[in-house]
């Protein structure tokens, strides 16, 4: 199938993209990379009347780093954050994440910030957002700027705080000081690349004796948001990951998810893979022995 027919608009600044959007309103739509969007616009799956190209406005690539965040803009592509060294090591959770997106040509065209607004409930970056509580800032002609974070920012399935008349405009990823951060990534899906059954993600902190002093995880792919869960991990600090440890954690959160059926995989056996990769990637962790 083709598109439906739409009006194309090219934004030259934010302020500009800002008055469209509050000028078309429900029929306007952002377009950056375009990975997910022009894929649904091609099946009908989406239809707006007008598209906003936000691909030259450079106030959304830029890069800040803080001592306690690095402040990324919204339509930063993808494989620059997978090829820059600075943020290999500043976000590792991000880097490993982006070990899982798509092809080399998916996130070379693909944004940071348009796969978060998509909010696909398999995608990786979302997960790795939910898990950090990266906050994010979203800005509108009437309503000015509000910035939240990722816990009040995914609704649903393709649904998210963001009002039809906003933009998103950076993301705030926190960085965790000190050593001894460790990171994992794990999905299965029936071929590399493709969408998630189900998808686990931690990012640790642990001492010199092996002991956990800072956690959060999460898994993606098996509600209708990715989820993290900041009651269980902070049952770990203080405590030594031992495989014991890490599977009761992993039945914890597998137990609070809701994941759906399909004709790739059921319920139940969502739930199993969820249950082993965070069991997996958290006994790993805790031991030091993911980089």
């Amino acid at each position: 199938m083709k598109a439906a027919p739409f009006d194309y608009l090219l934004a030259d600044g934010i302020e500009h993209a800002l008055d469209l959007l509050a000028e078309h309103g429900m029929d306007g739509k952002l377009i950056a990379g375009g990975q997910s969007l022009v894929p649904m616009m091609a099946m009908r799956l989406a239809r707006p009347a007008v598209l906003v190209d936000i691909n030259r406005v450079a106030a959304l690539k830029t890069l800040r780093t803080g001592a306690e965040s690095i402040i990324m803009g919204a339509a930063t592509r993808q494989c620059d954050v997978e090829h820059n060294l600075e943020l290999q090591q500043a976000l590792p959770l991000v880097r490993d994440a982006l070990k899982w997106v798509g092809h080399i040509q998916t996130r070379n065209r693909g944004t940071v910030g348009g796969s978060l607004v998509h909010a696909d409930p398999s995608a990786e970056l979302p997960l790795a957002a939910a898990v950090l509580d990266a906050k994010v800032r979203l800005s509108s002609k009437a309503d000015g700027e509000r910035r939240i974070a990722a816990s009040e920012f995914f609704f649903g399935p393709m649904a998210t705080a963001v009002g039809d008349t906003e933009c998103l405009t950076e993301i705030e990823w926190p960085i965790w000081p000190g050593s001894g951060v460790v990171t994992a990534f794990e999905e299965v899906a029936m071929r590399h690349g493709d969408f998630a059954m189900a998808s686990a993600a931690c990012q640790l902190q642990i001492d010199a004796d092996g002991v956990c002093r800072r956690a959060a995880f999460g898994l993606g792919g098996v509600d209708g948001i990715p989820r993290a869960f900041p009651e269980l991990a902070a049952q770990l600090i203080g405590q030594r990951i031992d495989a014991d440890l890490a599977k009761e954690m992993a039945h914890a959160a597998a137990s609070q998810v809701d994941p759906g059926s399909d004709m790739h995989a059921d319920a139940d056996y969502r739930r199993h893979l969820a249950t082993v990769l965070l069991s997996r990637i958290l006994e790993q962790a805790g031991q030091g022995a993911v980089h």
